[in-house]
Protein backbone atom coordinates (compact mmCIF):
# COMPACT_ATOMS: atom_id res chain seq x y z
CA UNK A 1 0.00 0.00 0.00
CA UNK A 2 1.43 3.56 -1.24
CA UNK A 3 0.00 6.12 1.23
CA UNK A 4 0.10 10.01 0.79
CA UNK A 5 -0.48 11.79 4.88
CA UNK A 6 -1.44 15.01 4.06
CA UNK A 7 -1.55 16.94 6.99
CA UNK A 8 -0.39 20.48 8.52
CA UNK A 9 -0.40 19.33 12.23
CA UNK A 10 2.89 17.25 13.37
CA UNK A 11 1.33 15.70 15.78
CA UNK A 12 -1.67 14.15 13.60
CA UNK A 13 1.29 13.57 11.08
CA UNK A 14 3.45 11.29 12.91
CA UNK A 15 0.45 9.25 14.68
CA UNK A 16 -0.72 8.58 10.94
CA UNK A 17 3.08 8.11 9.53
CA UNK A 18 3.79 5.78 12.28
CA UNK A 19 0.57 3.95 11.91
CA UNK A 20 0.03 3.17 7.94
CA UNK A 21 4.00 2.87 7.91
CA UNK A 22 3.78 -0.89 8.65
CA UNK A 23 1.68 -1.48 5.54
CA UNK A 24 3.90 0.25 3.16
CA UNK A 25 5.57 3.55 1.68
CA UNK A 26 4.14 6.70 3.31
CA UNK A 27 4.73 9.88 1.77
CA UNK A 28 3.90 13.69 3.75
CA UNK A 29 2.31 16.94 1.77
CA UNK A 30 1.45 19.52 4.34
CA UNK A 31 -1.07 21.47 2.66
CA UNK A 32 -2.80 21.12 -0.59
CA UNK A 33 -1.17 22.63 -3.16
CA UNK A 34 2.02 19.70 -1.69
CA UNK A 35 -0.75 17.09 -2.23
CA UNK A 36 -1.68 17.45 -5.95
CA UNK A 37 1.83 18.02 -6.74
CA UNK A 38 2.99 14.68 -5.01
CA UNK A 39 -0.41 13.10 -6.44
CA UNK A 40 0.75 14.08 -10.11
CA UNK A 41 4.24 13.29 -9.46
CA UNK A 42 3.13 9.69 -8.35
CA UNK A 43 0.84 9.32 -11.51
CA UNK A 44 3.10 10.35 -13.82
CA UNK A 45 5.66 7.97 -12.68
CA UNK A 46 3.27 4.94 -12.52
CA UNK A 47 2.96 4.51 -9.06
CA UNK A 48 -0.13 5.96 -8.13
CA UNK A 49 -1.25 6.18 -4.55
CA UNK A 50 -3.23 3.70 -2.80
CA UNK A 51 -4.84 5.49 0.24
CA UNK A 52 -4.81 9.44 0.91
CA UNK A 53 -5.53 10.54 4.50
CA UNK A 54 -6.35 14.19 3.75
CA UNK A 55 -7.24 16.84 5.99
CA UNK A 56 -9.64 19.18 5.43
CA UNK A 57 -8.33 22.22 7.29
CA UNK A 58 -5.16 23.14 6.16
CA UNK A 59 -3.07 26.67 4.87
CA UNK A 60 -2.52 27.50 1.49
CA UNK A 61 -4.86 24.84 -0.14
CA UNK A 62 -7.34 23.17 2.13
CA UNK A 63 -8.30 19.24 2.06
CA UNK A 64 -11.33 19.84 -0.42
CA UNK A 65 -10.05 21.53 -2.67
CA UNK A 66 -7.07 19.44 -2.96
CA UNK A 67 -9.46 16.65 -3.54
CA UNK A 68 -11.30 18.23 -6.56
CA UNK A 69 -7.73 18.63 -7.81
CA UNK A 70 -6.80 14.73 -7.22
CA UNK A 71 -10.13 13.62 -9.22
CA UNK A 72 -9.50 15.66 -11.67
CA UNK A 73 -5.65 13.84 -12.36
CA UNK A 74 -7.44 10.77 -12.12
CA UNK A 75 -10.22 11.39 -14.79
CA UNK A 76 -7.51 13.10 -17.11
CA UNK A 77 -6.13 9.82 -16.62
CA UNK A 78 -9.18 7.59 -17.24
CA UNK A 79 -8.52 6.03 -14.17
CA UNK A 80 -11.78 3.39 -13.36
CA UNK A 81 -13.13 3.68 -10.25
CA UNK A 82 -11.52 0.42 -8.92
CA UNK A 83 -8.31 1.98 -9.44
CA UNK A 84 -8.77 5.23 -7.94
CA UNK A 85 -7.24 6.29 -4.52
CA UNK A 86 -9.04 5.54 -1.72
CA UNK A 87 -8.91 9.42 0.47
CA UNK A 88 -10.30 9.43 3.81
CA UNK A 89 -10.86 12.99 5.04
CA UNK A 90 -9.16 13.90 8.47
CA UNK A 91 -10.96 16.43 10.35
CA UNK A 92 -12.20 18.52 14.10
CA UNK A 93 -14.80 19.24 12.18
CA UNK A 94 -17.71 17.58 13.46
CA UNK A 95 -20.18 19.78 11.83
CA UNK A 96 -22.38 16.84 9.77
CA UNK A 97 -22.87 20.07 6.88
CA UNK A 98 -19.50 20.08 5.91
CA UNK A 99 -18.65 16.27 6.05
CA UNK A 100 -21.27 15.90 3.79
CA UNK A 101 -19.92 18.51 1.80
CA UNK A 102 -16.62 16.70 1.41
CA UNK A 103 -18.38 13.24 0.11
CA UNK A 104 -20.27 15.40 -2.34
CA UNK A 105 -16.28 16.49 -3.30
CA UNK A 106 -15.58 12.43 -3.93
CA UNK A 107 -13.81 11.76 -0.88
CA UNK A 108 -14.76 8.07 0.23
CA UNK A 109 -15.10 8.37 4.08
CA UNK A 110 -13.92 10.63 7.00
CA UNK A 111 -12.29 10.32 10.49
CA UNK A 112 -12.79 12.71 13.30
CA UNK A 113 -9.37 14.20 15.22
CA UNK A 114 -7.98 12.21 17.54
CA UNK A 115 -8.13 9.41 14.98
CA UNK A 116 -8.94 5.80 16.32
CA UNK A 117 -6.23 4.17 14.67
CA UNK A 118 -8.75 0.93 15.19
CA UNK A 119 -11.61 2.81 12.91
CA UNK A 120 -8.85 3.43 10.60
CA UNK A 121 -7.75 0.06 9.85
CA UNK A 122 -11.21 -1.12 9.48
CA UNK A 123 -11.70 1.04 6.52
CA UNK A 124 -8.36 0.03 4.98
CA UNK A 125 -9.82 -3.76 5.60
CA UNK A 126 -13.05 -2.63 3.85
CA UNK A 127 -11.48 -1.21 1.26
CA UNK A 128 -9.14 -4.44 0.73
CA UNK A 129 -6.00 -2.12 1.09
CA UNK A 130 -4.64 -4.29 4.68
CA UNK A 131 -5.78 -7.98 5.74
Amino acid sequence: MKTLIVEDDFTSRLVLQTFLSRYGDCHIAVNGWEAVQAFRSALESGQAYDLICMDIMMPEMDGREAVKHVRELEEAQDASPRSRAKIVMTTAVTDVKDVMQCFHELCDDYLVKPIDLSDLLKHLRSYQLVQ
